[in-house]
């Protein structure tokens, strides 16, 4: 087997790690109607089963870079399959709502252990284009694992309930722990620092990712991309005629994904990863102004989308661009998923309270300042970076 056909299934198999990631929020996202039916009684909490595995990593995704880096992505990743896969397992006998609850919460801890260690293996494994291409199909493993749920879930949940729907999804996690322990993956992560696991430790790695503008920046940018993006995803169809919300809705998070795909890599090749991100934000800032100009809203949603998966795949790709050392990729994508479970925990009770309050204008200007504020940001980092040393 030559070595680019070694590195494009080691790929793969990386993603497939990164699909059973997303599925842990989809499973309950997708069918919310079914997970509701299963505890009726509880109907006014039953969000905390969607959302509550945001918490883990919107408090702990910089300190699992630093482990990242101290017990090596590949353990990790190992450990974090297996975990979500025992969770998945543990669900499928559809346990009581409290015992559901905090198995979410404990879900969360295998969440953000794949989220941080298999985009720093990638990004170990690849160089130059390879790289761009590979971090690109990283970052749409979202929302193809929410489409993915969508088409083939739902109807397996149809046909063979819940229950088995958590089973299969904890049978996958094992097997790609399986597939990652088969493909033998290495990765030299340079000697760690001894870490005393103190908040004063903490606070130190904290202060270490955030104050670093190479570090940092893909993260803040990543930050406002979440604050608006699942929000946008729940509201706007909200706002479409009945007859094309569910069409609408569906052609959104795939319209960035191709566009991701089929664009992002190219870009890499002229420009840096930053002027793509930022080049997202702008045409997202435009094509929220063409509402404005008289635009459609089907077509201004779509649109919006496939902008927007320019900052996806540039994101994901400036971690690597930026940072050489795999140490300090892995605080940069632990920064990610930190700032990525913040945005979503923060983001629809934002815009849903703007939009309560106002209306659908009110809250689009906000999504337009917060694109600019990106933009801000990532300009001032990059002045940063023409200063400094790489961390």
């Amino acid at each position: 087997m030559t070595q680019p056909v070694r590195v494009f299934i080691q790929v793969f198999i990386l993603w497939l790690a990164g699909l059973g990631a997303a599925t842990q929020f989809a499973k309950i996202a997708v069918p919310f109607v079914d997970i509701g039916l299963l505890y009726p009684e509880y109907a006014g909490s039953i969000g905390w089963l969607l959302s509550i595995i945001s918490l883990i990593g919107a408090v702990f995704g910089a300190v699992s870079g630093a482990v990242t880096g101290r017990v090596g992505p590949v353990r990790l990743l190992i450990f974090g399959l297996l975990l979500g896969g025992a969770i998945s397992l543990f669900q499928s006998t559809i346990p009581g709502f409290y015992a559901m609850l905090a198995s979410r919460v404990l879900e969360g801890l295998s969440h953000l252990a794949i989220v941080v260690a298999a985009p720093t293996l990638i990004a170990q494994i690849t160089q130059g284009k390879a790289r761009n291409a590979a971090m690109v199909l990283w970052s749409s493993f979202f929302g193809v694992a929410f489409a993915l749920n969508a088409w083939i879930g739902l109807p397996f949940i149809d046909q063979f309930g819940l229950s088995a729907f958590f089973g299969l999804h904890g049978g996958l996690m094992l097997a790609t722990a399986g597939l990652i322990v088969l493909i033998r993956l290495q990765v030299d992560m340079g000697q760690p620092e001894k870490a005393h696991w103190s908040l004063k430790y903490i606070a130190e790695v904290h202060l270490q990712t955030y104050r670093s503008a190479f570090v940092a920046a893909p993260a803040l940018g990543w930050f406002f991309y979440t604050l608006t993006f699942v929000s946008l995803l729940a509201i706007l169809p909200g706002q479409l005629p009945e007859a094309t919300r569910a069409s609408i809705a569906g052609l959104m998070p795939l319209a960035g994904i191709v566009l991701s795909w089929l664009v992002v890599p190219l870009l890499l090749n002229f420009v840096s990863s930053v002027v793509v991100i930022n080049l997202g934000f702008g045409l997202g800032i435009l094509t929220i102004s063409a509402l404005f100009w008289g635009a459609s809203l089907p077509v201004v949603c779509i649109a919006l989308f496939a902008v927007l998966g320019l900052v996806q795949g540039g994101s994901f790709a400036a971690v690597p661009q930026l940072n050489a050392s795999a140490e300090a990729q892995a605080l940069g994508y632990g920064a990610m998923a930190q700032m990525g479970n913040g945005g979503n925990l923060l983001g629809t009770p934002l815009l849903l309270a703007i939009l309560l309050r106002s209306d659908e204008a009110a809250m689009l200007a906000v999504v337009i300042c917060i694109y600019a504020t990106a933009i801000a940001f990532h300009l001032w980092f990059a002045s940063r970076r023409r200063q400094a040393e790489p961390v």
